[in-house]
């Protein structure tokens, strides 16, 4: 299944409700897997508190500061300052997650949520391929 996320600014997004809004499937099964696969090198997905925006903010800063644009050893530059930092962000985050669903829900923790790290500037729409296995509710799957 293909979903698609809006566009967002540089930063770090909590986009649980996103995501899972498009997969109304994750109700039919008592256990299983979710796995979400991010088409893109210029962005990355994680897990973490999903409550305080604080933690984003700080992520933001925390990765902006770590890997800054106009670096003066960046060679990839022909798309932008933003191009080559988003890579290394990207490769930094990874661009997959595999969630266990446990009847019908993710089984994420009490402040976790899905995060997607937007790494460019004006990165667009972001593509995600999902996929989901396990033992059905009631047979449905």
């Amino acid at each position: 299944m293909h979903l698609s996320l809006a566009a967002k600014p540089r930063g770090v997004h909590l986009v649980t409700r996103e995501i899972l809004s498009q997969l109304p499937q994750v109700s039919m099964f008592e256990t299983g897997l979710l796995h979400l696969f991010l088409q893109h090198t210029s962005a990355g997905l994680a897990i973490n508190e999903n409550a305080d925006p604080d933690v984003r903010h700080d992520t933001e800063t925390f990765i902006d500061d770590l890997i800054p644009e106009n670096y003066p050893k960046f060679t990839h530059v022909l798309e932008g300052s933003d191009d080559m930092p988003a890579h290394l962000k990207s490769m930094l985050f990874g661009c997959e997650l595999t969630i266990p669903l446990f009847e019908g829900r993710p089984a994420l923790g009490t402040w976790q949520g899905i995060y997607l790290i937007e790494a460019r500037n004006h990165g667009g729409r972001r593509r995600i391929v999902a996929t989901m296995q396990g033992k059905a509710r009631n047979n449905v799957v």
